[in-house]
């Protein structure tokens, strides 16, 4: 028999952008802009690619990294525009459910720019993950996000 566990954790991280709020949120909201730094759906047939950004609506975004098949699943609960987006995604790879958490992202202008807070409250299952690793994979988003928007001047 299979030993089942759960893992939960939580992470905030904050970045400071030098685009105003709707540049920034645009890029989440955009399906062309977050393609440039969240998911490539040129990126051959072996993507799959969906975005219906609204509350109540999904993400999808599937295709090989590093030789495996790395699934994003998510529903987006609340938009309010320029300020904030939560929503909730699972990862799997290979056809393993490695997580599901509930993502809140807060865009607060200031002075030249945005600060952007984005929190994050895991579940993690049966060892497929570990909370370190997600923060680090989503740091790297996060500074993936900033050279898009410095890209896009």
């Amino acid at each position: 028999m299979t030993e089942h566990t759960t893992v939960h954790s939580t992470f905030a991280l904050e970045r400071q952008y030098p685009h105003p709020p709707t540049r920034v949120f645009g890029a989440f909201s955009n399906e062309r802009e977050k393609a440039k730094w969240f998911a490539d759906p040129a990126g051959g047939p072996e993507i799959t690619w969906e975005f219906d950004f609204r509350e109540g609506g999904r993400e999808l975004n599937s295709g090989p990294y590093e030789g495996r098949i790395h699934t994003f699943e998510a529903i987006y609960h609340d938009i309010v525009e320029h300020e904030r987006i939560v929503y909730s995604y699972t990862m799997i790879v290979d056809g393993a459910k490695l997580s599901a958490s509930l993502a809140t992202l807060v865009f607060e202008p200031i002075d030249g720019g945005t600060r952007l807070t984005l929190t994050e409250q895991g579940a993690f299952f049966d060892g497929h993950d570990d909370p370190a690793e997600r923060e680090r994979g989503t740091i790297e988003l996060l500074d993936l996000l900033g050279a898009s928007l410095d890209l896009s001047s």
